[in-house]
């Protein structure tokens, strides 16, 4: 009985081919033999042109991933750099009450943000007749509580957009809850602008307007602790 032969497939041989390492060991003449597309058009090439040309795309790659890991590094120290400019100005705050005044003109000044303003509520007796301690509605201070995070993305005319020396340029908004302390509750609401539609959007990382909401929330304490009315 004759039996059924199969023709050998692309399959088998690449099969063969990676169960068989020593193959070319055995038979290097073939590797000046082979003959390849060269990927940019018809020109065929041996085998170890391909292989090289591989490997020039792959280091082209690399490169140019290691050209944006240091833009990105080179930017996070700018970054970091006005941060800490920013930072100082609060510490530099001899009244308490100058201090929401410094965490506004500080964000304009180091960190280029178009408009900003504040509201905080719950503070000490007395600086209820300052504009940072102006009427927030219930419902405003309720959707800051709600903020397990900033709110980025367009102005769909949230109350915070009021306080902003100019509203009508808000176009994309920061919405950053603070707070006296990781723990403590809601006092407070920062709000950012731009007349860019896409400086705050939804996709946008806020692990920076985190950090920053805590700062401003640290340094806002103080207008509730009972030795700064004294100096403020």
């Amino acid at each position: 009985m004759n039996s059924v032969q199969h023709p050998i497939t692309e399959d088998d041989i690449a099969g063969f081919l990676a169960s068989t390492p020593d193959f070319f060991e055995r038979h290097a003449e073939l590797l000046a033999s082979v003959q390849l597309c060269s990927g940019h058009g018809s020109r065929a090439i041996s085998l170890q042109e391909r292989q090289a040309a591989l490997l020039r795309e792959k280091i082209k790659r690399l490169e140019t991933q290691v050209v944006e890991m240091i833009r990105n590094g080179q930017d996070n120290l700018v970054i970091a750099g006005k941060m800490h400019a920013w930072t100082g100005k609060l510490l530099q705050a001899v009244q308490a009450r100058d201090v929401p005044d410094a965490i506004v003109q500080g964000l304009a000044g180091e960190l280029q943000i178009p408009q900003a303003a504040l509201r905080v509520w719950g503070v000490d007796d007395a600086y209820a007749g300052e504009s940072f301690a102006a009427h927030v509605s219930p419902d405003a201070q309720t959707f800051a509580a709600s903020l397990s995070a900033p709110y980025c993305g367009a102005n769909a005319g949230f109350e915070a957009a009021g306080w902003l020396p100019d509203a009508a340029q808000a176009q994309s908004l920061a919405l950053i809850p603070l707070r006296a302390g990781t723990d403590a509750p809601v006092s407070g609401l920062l709000v950012l602008a731009s007349p860019d539609a896409r400086r705050f959007h939804g996709g946008m990382g806020t692990e920076f307007l985190e950090r920053l909401g805590e700062m401003a929330g640290a340094a806002l304490s103080r207008l509730r602790v009972p030795g700064s009315v004294a100096a403020g």
